[in-house]
């Protein structure tokens, strides 16, 4: 069996922890300076994760955009943006959406079994859709995921997905952008959502500091697997 990839999760939350608010647009807080560093991580892994939510929610391309990067990745023999992947329960995602028509490489869907045929039938060939049982389970899509030749698994949210891979303990980097805002509104998805951590609280060392014009990455290290570089990423 091949050996999970390793995962980085990668967001940015407000001064008091939210990763969006709660109106019908998206709150962006990154600058320009640290998307371009969030591009440079994306160029160093295999494939991109978000949740269902996210898809219909922000419409995401998960794409490498800097020009010089995708052509380093087709220099190495490799697809010039990582593969894209989602998760779903529910038959509701649209072919139409960004990460399903840009045309880079198969995106995967991870889909609950309930929902594989109207899925698939939904999607059609923008998509392989894979049957992850009654409730996909995040261990359970890295182990495969790694059957697939991923090797580095950089996920972005949402609060769901990031809560589900916390919990499960397959996460072994946490790159957290803080933001100077704050959003103020109980109803604003936070960084996780009720988690239950094995064994009580879920340990975590910070590895690094680093400020970025307005906003501040903070890199922590999740398990003993943790990569320390100096890009905010992590090596090939």
């Amino acid at each position: 069996m091949a050996e999970r990839p390793y995962t980085l999760l990668s967001c940015a939350v407000s001064l008091d922890g939210c990763l969006d608010d709660a109106t019908d647009r998206r709150l962006v807080l990154s600058n320009e300076a640290d998307l371009d560093r969030v591009d440079a991580v994306r160029a160093s892994c295999d494939a991109i994760l978000v949740g269902a939510g996210t898809v219909r929610a922000d419409d995401p391309r998960l794409a490498v955009r800097g020009a010089d990067r995708r052509a380093r990745r087709l220099a190495e023999g490799r697809p010039p943006t990582p593969r894209k992947v989602t998760l779903t329960r529910h038959p509701g995602l649209d072919p139409r959406a960004a990460m399903f028509a840009g045309g880079d490489g198969d995106p995967l869907v991870y889909c609950a079994t309930p929902a594989v045929e109207a899925t698939r039938e939904r999607l059609g060939d923008t998509a392989t859709v894979v049957d992850a049982g009654a409730s996909p389970q995040v261990g359970w899509v890295s182990d495969d995921l790694g059957e697939r030749g991923v090797r580095r698994l950089m996920v972005e949210g949402g609060q769901h997905v990031l809560s589900q891979f916390l919990e499960a303990q397959v996460a072994d980097e946490l790159q957290l952008v803080v933001a100077p805002v704050l959003v103020g509104d109980a109803r604003a998805p936070r960084l996780v959502a009720d988690v239950r951590m094995p064994g009580g609280r879920h340990g975590a060392h910070l590895a690094e500091v680093r400020r970025i014009e307005d906003v501040v990455l903070l890199r922590y290290a999740l398990s003993a697997r943790f990569e320390q570089d100096d890009q905010g990423g992590t090596p090939r």
